[in-house]
């Protein structure tokens, strides 16, 4: 009797996880997106930053709480727009004393510039899931064009808030230095790598 219970029982946890994943399934591809405006979902959305440490190694550190929008139509692709702003005093490299001195006067001056933006200057698609973006960059009050290219991942519905969600990844290069950040440059190096992974939600 207790065998048959544990088999129900499992058979019972196997159905729901399937009608969970088919709930959750994402879209086939970008072409299925629903067109219109989007916001930055912040607690899913991450920038990760690395440098070269003295010739040793690449060292990372991330920027949560990123806000924004992202208006698209999966039919004209070209026409996206994305303004999305991350502050800069959240920056993060599980170091507390480095978070701290990064926050400083020295490197990024949080204080006196709070936040870096990048708002799209054009959209051109790449490929069936790819784009390359250009726009400019905002970064300790200097502003700059930068370009990233952006990988589209998946478009479903949010089982925990059934938002209908994008999700993206994207990258690119700096030199931070021509943005004013030039603290132990070039031993700690100036190309700056840029990895995102950004979720939108979409609001009309």
């Amino acid at each position: 009797m207790k065998t048959l219970i544990a088999a129900a029982l499992s058979i019972t946890a196997i159905a729901a996880t399937t009608a969970t994943v088919a709930q959750t399934a994402p879209a086939e591809g970008p072409a299925t997106v629903k067109a219109g405006t989007y916001t930055v979902e912040t607690y899913h959305t991450l920038v990760r930053f690395g440098v070269n440490h003295f010739g040793i190694n690449e060292f990372f550190g991330t920027f949560p709480g990123a806000r924004g929008s992202l208006t698209i139509d999966p039919k004209n692709v070209a026409a996206t727009k994305l303004d999305v702003a991350v502050p800069v005093a959240t920056v993060s490299t599980t170091n507390a004393i480095l978070d701290k001195e990064l926050v400083s006067a020295d490197w990024l001056d949080a204080a006196k510039f709070p936040e870096m933006r990048f708002v799209s200057t054009t959209v051109t698609r790449t490929g069936a899931t790819t784009a390359r973006i250009a726009g400019n960059l905002t970064l300790h009050g200097v502003t700059k064009p930068v370009t990233l290219d952006a990988t589209f991942t998946a478009a479903a519905t949010n089982p925990m808030n059934k938002a209908y969600t994008l999700g993206f990844k994207g990258s690119g290069v700096i030199k931070r230095t021509d943005f004013g950040v030039s603290k132990y440059a070039p031993l700690v190096s100036d190309e700056t790598t840029i990895n995102i992974s950004a979720a939108f939600e979409y609001k009309s």
